[in-house]
């Protein structure tokens, strides 16, 4: 019998996918990641389609899906992370080339176990399994499979497996063709989830007191973690190294994981505490150890405290300890422990005035530098006016920041394509030498600064090669956000807690407009950005100039439409149409009926391509922060345009409260 049958009366096809996962484990380890990996796809994706606690975040991954913020709420950390260590032992299983061991297979078992049994307890209107029962490895399938389970075919699987979900989704949108169906859909949907709710409500209302192996989980996980910075733990001096000179009864302590350097030298140290405490709690343990490791071997290593859920990194020569999402590579943590004696004083760092010259952008840099070096700060927001300057301020950060031996590898995000590869022409022109990479276009380069769109960044995370991830969280030492405003902080904030980095904003937003959430980001009071400089102090320094009112010719939605102004072929089509059920003809619509109907993209796009044919041209490639102004535009048409029978209509359908559509397209 099968370890997973209490899935198979409520949740069959989470079954199936658990049962070849478990019947694969002992003789294919990679068939029983992939597999593990799908069921709990499955089952997550489930949830969201049922429960109504959970909200949908920006992408319908995996990834995204376990790690939206409601999902935490609802789950708890503990199976978080059982189904982070499911996810990432999968997609190792699917996308590297080296063997799977049979112990991944094992440990992505186990994790599944528990969190299906959390699924049934949770969700199943029937019986619930013992809350005592546990995963047996020793009872796994010992079996044969006939044909070999290749990774190119797991590949095809996975392939075939998402084409088919897309389909699926496909042919229910084309089933639900009118608004009649959808509503009755989303009435059944909303009874379902009703439903649904009221089963996990009950369900929770019993103790849990079902054994998750959490020490289990958080061991797997960190060291999942260590494997996918490049740590391979394979030599017994890794774990539990034994040190002297301890406060205690014997003098004696054993180290958890020490992470090692090429010369033979502890980089850093890993203490794990059990799972419900709090990580922080093994903070003064580890300062200990490593008080020993240095005086062992002349070096102090860096250190990190976790309980499997936080990690928390303190490299106590520098900065105080800061949450982390991971742990650093080899190369990154040679680095830091060089910048103890390598980094030099900003202030003995000149600016380069051959990329700014201006007195503000220097103030700007410079009060960035005293958050970074003097207050011990790694985040900092600067307010420029458009047109002030905002990419070579930072572009000149940057440059300072290189040579002062703080920074190595840069990360400069946007939130469009167009801004990015602007970016990177202001690089190239600025600051030739850093070898300026566009990650949009070419993902595999290796360069000094990278460009990117917000989510071609998030994707590129979780980019494995052979196990290890191409950017671990130490990868950049800083990184940029062009236009920082809200939307950035909702979305894509895991991009910014993912990476140990300096983080820069840059805005135009006035400060005192700037909302709260963005401020909260870079751990700012309100109002008090690291820099500012506004437009109206731009103007009177005459860097740049007030702007002008520009009048766009559009009478027809500022004095609506009149009767008598209309043709006489067109007024016969007025008096023919069905205005109201009382035959009342109205002898004009104003201006709000009108623009209620007509003001869409279409009529934007009309006014922005006015501005940019009729607005004053600006070559890129000379000083854009010189003194700009729009020409003044006054021009209104004389006589109005002739309204087709398709506006007439629609208004006519405003005036009655009956229209409900808008044409993509307006006539005029």
């Amino acid at each position: 019998m099968s370890q997973f049958s209490f899935l198979q009366s409520d949740f069959s096809p989470v079954f199936d996918h658990a049962r070849k996962a478990e019947v694969a484990a002992l003789n294919d380890p990679r068939a029983a990641c992939f597999y593990a990996r799908l069921a709990l796809e499955t089952a997550v994706k489930w949830m969201y389609a049922h429960d109504a606690a959970l909200r949908q975040p920006y992408n319908d991954t995996l990834s995204a899906l376990i790690h939206e913020g409601s999902f935490r709420a609802l789950v708890g950390s503990a199976l978080v992370t059982k189904a982070r260590i499911i996810k990432d032992l999968g997609n190792r299983a699917v996308h590297d080339t080296r063997p799977v061991a049979a112990q991944a297979a094992t440990t992505t078992l186990r994790e599944l176990f528990h969190f299906s049994y959390w699924l049934v307890r949770t969700y199943a209107r029937g019986i619930k399994p013992n809350p005592g029962v546990q995963f047996a490895p020793g009872d796994l399938p010992k079996t044969t499979q006939v044909e070999e389970t290749t990774l190119a075919r797991l590949q095809t699987i996975a392939k075939d497996y998402a084409d088919k979900e897309q389909a699926q989704a496909e042919a229910e949108s084309a089933r639900i063709q009118t608004e009649e169906q959808r509503a009755e859909l989303e009435t059944q949907i909303a009874k379902l989830k009703a439903e649904i709710a009221a089963v996990r409500n009950a369900n929770e209302a019993a103790t849990d007191t079902h054994d998750y192996s959490e020490a289990q989980t958080r061991d797997a996980f960190i060291d999942l973690l260590l494997h996918e910075s490049g740590w391979p733990l394979d030599q017994e001096r890794d774990r539990e190294f034994p040190v002297a000179g301890m406060p205690n009864n014997t003098g004696e302590g054993f180290v958890d994981y020490v992470l090692w350097g090429d010369d033979g030298k502890p980089l850093a140290l890993v203490e794990a505490k059990r799972t419900k405490r709090d990580a922080r709690v093994g903070q003064q343990q580890a300062k200990l150890y490593a008080d020993c490791l240095e005086k062992q071997f002349g070096r102090r290593p860096v250190i990190f405290y976790t309980n499997g859920y936080e990690h928390w990194m303190w490299d106590d020569e520098s900065y105080p300890p800061r949450s982390v999402q991971g742990f650093l590579k080899k190369d990154e943590l040679e680095l830091l422990i060089q910048r103890r004696t390598a980094r030099k004083s900003l202030a003995a760092v000149n600016i380069d005035g051959d990329i700014v010259e201006r007195h503000y952008q220097h103030r700007a840099i410079r009060r960035v530098g005293e958050a970074f070096e003097k207050n011990c700060q790694r985040k900092a927001l600067l307010v420029m006016a458009t047109g002030a300057g905002k990419t070579r301020t930072v572009i000149a950060l940057i440059d300072q920041l290189m040579r002062a031996n703080l920074v190595k590898r840069a990360l400069f995000l946007a939130d469009r394509v167009a801004l990015v590869n602007q970016a990177v022409n202001a690089f190239k022109a600025h600051l030739p030498h850093v070898a300026p990479v566009n990650l949009v276009t070419d993902k595999s380069t290796e360069g000094r600064v990278y460009v990117s769109t917000y989510p071609t960044m998030v994707g590129l995370i979780d980019e494995m090669q052979n196990g290890v991830r191409r950017f671990g969280p130490g990868h950049f030492d800083l990184i940029v956000i062009d236009e920082a405003h809200r939307s950035v902080y909702r979305k894509y904030r895991a991009i910014f807690d993912y990476f140990d980095s300096y983080l820069v904003g840059l805005t135009a937003t006035p400060r005192d407009e700037i909302d709260r959430d963005t401020y909260g980001l870079f751990e700012l009071e309100r109002g008090v950005p690291t820099d500012s400089y506004d437009l109206d102090k731009a103007v009177a320094d005459g860097y740049l100039v007030p702007p002008e009112a520009v009048s766009v010719p559009l009478k027809f939605q500022r004095q609506g439409i009149k009767y008598d102004d209309l043709p006489e072929d067109e007024k016969e089509e007025w008096d023919a149409l069905e205005w109201s059920e009382d035959g009342t003809v109205p002898d004009s619509v104003d201006a709000a009926a009108v623009n209620k109907w007509l003001f869409n993209a279409d009529t934007v796009d009309k006014v922005l391509e006015h501005v940019v044919t009729h607005g004053l041209k600006v070559n890129e490639a000379t000083d854009s922060a010189r003194p700009l102004s729009l020409p003044k535009i006054t021009t209104t048409r004389t006589s109005l345009p002739s309204a087709s029978m398709r506006t007439i209509r629609t208004l006519r359908g405003i005036l009655r409260g009956s229209s409900t559509s808008k044409p993509s397209t307006p006539n005029r």
